[in-house]
């Protein structure tokens, strides 16, 4: 798919797009122009025909959702608890279940919060743990 708004400019896809309608130009050497195939020019077409005064190419950036304040200190509280379980010498587990805490946040508090997010505020709050690399045993080869 072509990025319009990296080689174009609105005013002149407008422009095309008005003489494709005023049957100026055929279809084909817009989409040759634009550098489109046909389904993506006809909605680009569609957009500019719904409302031509406030139709534009532009790329607008959206910034990452944020997690709120409340859903943060739920997330450390879980990792806390997960924290006292495995420096417990007598429980058997010395690794944070990232998933059994996103279940929780949902059970518990029904907050949803990727798994993604929950290991980054782990790494960030010093509760992440690397994962234990595997000892390989020596096979003898004759």
């Amino acid at each position: 798919m072509s990025q319009l708004h990296k080689k174009f400019s609105t005013e002149q896809v407008v422009e095309l797009l008005q003489r494709y309608i005023d049957k100026k130009i055929e279809r084909k050497y817009i989409q040759d122009i634009l550098g489109v195939k046909k389904a993506m020019f006809f909605r680009v077409l569609q957009k500019y025909r719904k409302n031509p005064k406030k139709f534009s190419i532009d790329y607008l950036r959206t910034s990452p959702q944020r997690i709120s304040q409340g859903i943060e200190k739920n997330i450390i509280k879980e990792l806390k608890i997960d924290k006292g379980i495995i420096t417990d010498k007598k429980s058997p587990t010395d690794c944070y279940n990232y998933s059994y805490i996103k279940d929780r946040l949902a059970d518990k508090y029904k907050q949803k919060v990727s798994l993604p997010t929950i290991i980054d505020r782990a790494k960030k709050n010093d509760f992440y743990l690397p994962k234990k690399t595997k000892r390989r045993l020596m096979t003898a080869k004759f």
